[in-house]
């Protein structure tokens, strides 16, 4: 079946052609990472996780590239003191790097604790400094950017008057952008309002600055993303994604980069995933209708009943299309709790069933229909919907209801598994709290051998005796030290 995306550009769903028959080039907006990862920012890169799994079961080799984006965040480009890395330094006493460094970790926890797999490519904007030097001055000779002041600005009018569209993404004209600018700080430097900033110039106290041909400062953050998309997957490429709040300025932005200095639309295909809400109404650190990922796990908020394994909250998100608008609330978390469930104990019960001569459920023509929700530009309720098809039938096929040849029942265990575990990347919660015991064993083990380092031999021997009254042997050896549960 052929692969159809909705492309934002066209707004239209669109047969899928890759510039390289069997490869796909994914781009991905990454975090700024000046604050905890928020639970939209989760749904936005699980919902890209999810197609990223998809295209690699449906054969595609794809090369994903997802940037940290760690140098250069304006919320606009006026006064330079709105970079919000410069804001929460300060308000956190802190040097931006450590910013950096402290919430990019989070993010990474955050994400594998929901099982996204890493991308193949992670940048940063702050290693690709000397590639948005050379695509400033590239847009410079071109025409299409000029200095002022130190900083560097994007021509909005000049690429209007060449017979290119800026606004053709969000489908703005360029008369109604001119007439809601706000009079942001450094409007003055500018020859239009709607003129963007490629490299901005750093005032004495802006900590995070680099030498460039116009002076020390720190690049703009639309051209960071051009800068690293098309270095690692060319000035044209399959795919570019992000959450829908970034169509406008940056994607825009984006594409008057790439056009301008390439002279070829630098993305075939746009693809943006949508808003997440809590109880009907959208998240907002000052209405107070907001949660962190991590309190939802944990259980310590004020808004749900009790904690959610992350696989759980995986399960509600790809219930809904990546297009669509999300709500979550207790109500539908007990819910996905309950399907989520369901469905596991399906994949156990498959172990069990017994095969017969005959098979009186359509297995082959059940997995078409899979394949046509996956193909259906990423279909995942639709999917999830004939998943549970499947889970009827597996209860049936236990309580002797139902009938199943041996080729059938494995070709159903090896396409449900791979859907469950491989395409929706759910996790088994008892595999996922060995792991957790792993993981708080070899901390123990760690400690002991910092204390047998230092010589405190009643911290080592206690730590290896109450392990072993909960069952948990260490043994000391060549290659360092192992343990088993009895």
């Amino acid at each position: 079946m052929q692969l159809k995306i909705y492309n934002s550009l066209s707004g239209e769903k669109e047969i899928f052609r890759p510039i390289l028959e069997g490869n796909v080039g994914m781009y991905v907006c990454g975090p700024t990472v000046y604050s905890n990862v928020h639970l939209g920012n989760v749904r936005t890169f699980l919902s890209f996780d999810f197609i990223y799994r998809s295209l690699t079961f449906l054969g595609y080799k794809v090369r994903y590239v997802r940037n940290i984006t760690d140098a250069g965040h304006l919320t606009d480009d006026g006064n330079v003191e709105n970079d919000r890395f410069v804001k929460q330094s300060r308000l956190e006493k802190l040097e931006p790097m450590e910013i950096v460094q402290k919430y990019t970790v989070d993010f990474h926890e955050v994400l594998k604790k929901f099982n996204l797999l890493p991308p193949t490519i992670e940048p940063t904007a702050t290693g690709h400094i000397i590639e948005q030097i050379e695509l400033t001055r590239k847009l410079i000779d071109k025409g299409f950017a000029y200095e002022s002041n130190g900083s560097v600005y994007f021509d909005v009018l000049e690429y209007n008057k060449r017979g290119l569209n800026y606004g053709e993404l969000s489908r703005r004209n360029i008369e109604e952008l001119f007439a809601n600018t706000r009079d942001l700080d450094g409007q003055d430097e500018k020859k239009n309002p709607q003129d963007f900033a490629l490299w901005k110039k750093a005032t004495p106290q802006h900590i995070m600055r680099w030498p460039s041909p116009w002076g020390d400062g720190f690049p703009g953050w639309h051209l960071e993303c051009t800068a690293m998309s098309t270095k690692y997957l060319g000035d044209q490429f399959d795919i570019h994604g992000g959450g829908l709040d970034l169509k406008f300025p940056h994607h825009e932005c984006e594409i008057a980069q790439g056009k301008a200095c390439n002279e070829q639309s630098p993305v075939n295909y746009w693809m943006h995933a949508n808003m997440l809400t809590m109880n009907g109404q959208r998240m907002s650190k000052s209405t107070g209708n907001y949660i962190l990922p991590m309190q939802l796990i944990t259980g310590k908020n004020d808004f749900f009943e009790k904690a959610f394994h992350p696989s759980v909250l995986r399960f509600c998100f790809l219930q809904a299309h990546y297009r669509s608008v999300l709500d979550i609330s207790n109500e539908a978390m007990l819910a996905s709790e309950k399907g989520f469930t369901r469905l596991m104990e399906s994949v156990k019960l498959l172990d069990n069933i017994s095969v017969s001569n005959t098979s009186s459920i359509d297995i082959k023509g059940w997995y078409d229909k899979v394949i046509a929700a996956l193909t259906d530009d990423f279909n995942s309720p639709i999917l999830i919907a004939h998943l549970f098809e499947a889970v009827k039938w597996i209860f049936l096929l236990n309580e002797n209801k139902e009938t199943i040849t041996s080729d059938d029942l494995n070709f159903l265990k090896e396409k449900l598994n791979a859907l469950v575990f491989d395409v929706l990347g759910l996790q088994n919660i008892e595999e996922s709290n060995h792991e957790k015991l792993d993981e708080a064993i070899q901390l123990l083990i760690e400690l002991r051998n910092q204390a047998r380092k230092s010589k405190n031999w009643e911290l080592s021997d206690q730590i290896r005796d109450r392990l072993l009254e909960k069952g948990i042997e260490l043994k000391d050896g060549r290659e360092g030290t192992t343990y088993s549960i009895s």
